[in-house]
């Protein structure tokens, strides 16, 4: 964060709106790191479905736009980018299956680029196989991250179920341990195998590996797959309140706005960049209508209802409100008003700092409140609206 601000200093020197254009982009930063997922897997596992289902979005045979083409023989015929719908750095990389005819075992690392992707997946329909073994290792040499996944989980369950003796959990267990051994054999120490059904990703260990996934990232990627990442359950969402990290950045640029000798520049900039801030947030917690929409059609609770449980006005994000309510919220803050024009000294840009960081905190409170009234409202969990 110094960096930045010595950054914009030397530019205020020179030229003014080099050093506002400088301060802009810095605000759009932590949604620009880019992170890559490769699912790979033998061919009809289940990879496409699965990429769908971690960019919250259905199979194309539920006809929700942008969803990967799924089917009944192999769909994948080459490296294929899909991007996330509200944040393009995160991209999932759907791989073509491994052992067909055109993508043979021997040169798929080669053919589909393995050395450009940040942490892979490995998707299987039943038990892991020779080439998924093979996949693993490779993967291990180039030491970086790799997860097994068991999908279609929910078809294992269904064909269960006709037997007398049937135990979901007892099911679970044993496809579990089927799996986990068999990796063991192979050399595998402690292969985290995930449990997952694509079709219902809040249930079984679907959020799981996301948290996993979140956990074992760089800092830098995580905070960009914890963006990404849907709310299927309470534990994410409480975990987006990890936002609060990133406040202290886009303080020190409203610190930065604070040393441009231009009247009202601080303001005019602390408004943009707050309502950038303030959009994300909003995206990130699933408040947006989007968002909302595909949460009414997964949980049964339609669209209004969960709309009513949400207090703040700042989901809605018109931009005349918004201005309202950042006026009104620096205020608390002992910030001047709007009109006013701050003195280029370290106390202004201390001033700038210190508001800023109430101001978003504030609004990440009101926020995060609002995301765990709609998901209890989803779970249809009795609460005061």
């Amino acid at each position: 964060m110094g960096a930045v601000l010595a950054s914009v200093k030397h530019d205020l020197t020179n030229d003014t709106a080099a050093a506002v254009e400088k301060i802009q982009r810095y605000s759009k930063e932590p949604n620009n790191i880019p992170l890559k997922i490769a699912i790979t897997g033998e061919s009809k596992s289940g990879k496409s479905t699965f990429v769908s289902a971690l960019r919250g979005i259905k199979s194309i045979g539920d006809e929700d736009e942008g969803a990967a083409p799924t089917g009944v023989v192999e769909t994948t015929s080459e490296v294929t980018e899909y991007l996330h719908p509200n944040y393009p750095n995160v991209t999932l990389w759907d791989l073509p299956g491994i052992g067909t005819t055109k993508f043979p075992a021997k040169k798929y690392l080669e053919l589909v680029g393995f050395e450009n992707f940040d942490v892979f997946i490995i998707v299987s329909a039943d038990r892991f196989r020779e080439n998924d073994v093979k996949l693993a290792k490779e993967i291990q040499k180039m030491k970086k991250k790799f997860y097994f996944v068991r999908s279609k989980i929910d078809n294992n369950i269904r064909d269960e179920e006709r037997k007398r003796d049937f135990s979901k959990e007892g099911t679970l267990r044993k496809i579990r341990d089927d799996s986990v051994q068999g990796l063991q054999k192979e050399g595998f120490e402690s292969p985290q195998v995930f449990l997952v059904s694509s079709f219902e990703p809040h249930i079984y260990e679907f959020s799981e590996l996301q948290q996993t996934l979140e956990r074992e990232l760089p800092a830098h990627q995580s905070d960009a797959l914890l963006r990404a990442m849907s709310n299927i359950n309470q534990e994410i969402s409480n975990k987006k309140k990890d936002f609060q990290s990133t406040i202290k950045y886009y303080s020190t640029l409203s610190a930065a706005g604070a040393a441009v000798p231009v009247p009202e520049l601080s303001v005019n900039v602390d408004y943009s960049m707050m309502l950038s801030v303030v959009t994300d947030y909003v995206t990130g917690f699933g408040l947006d209508k989007q968002s909302l929409k595909k949460l009414a059609a997964s949980s049964g609770v339609s669209y209004d209802d969960l709309c009513a449980v949400i207090k703040s006005e700042l989901a809605k994000i018109p931009a005349e409100f918004f201005m309202e309510t950042f006026i009104s919220v620096q205020g608390k803050a002992g910030k001047v008003s709007r009109n006013s024009f701050l003195f280029v000294t370290a106390a202004s840009m201390s001033l700038s700092f210190k508001t800023t960081y109430f101001t978003l905190s504030y609004f990440l409170n009101q926020l995060a409140d609002d995301a765990q009234r709609v998901f209890n409202r989803a779970l249809g969990v009795n609460i005061s609206v």
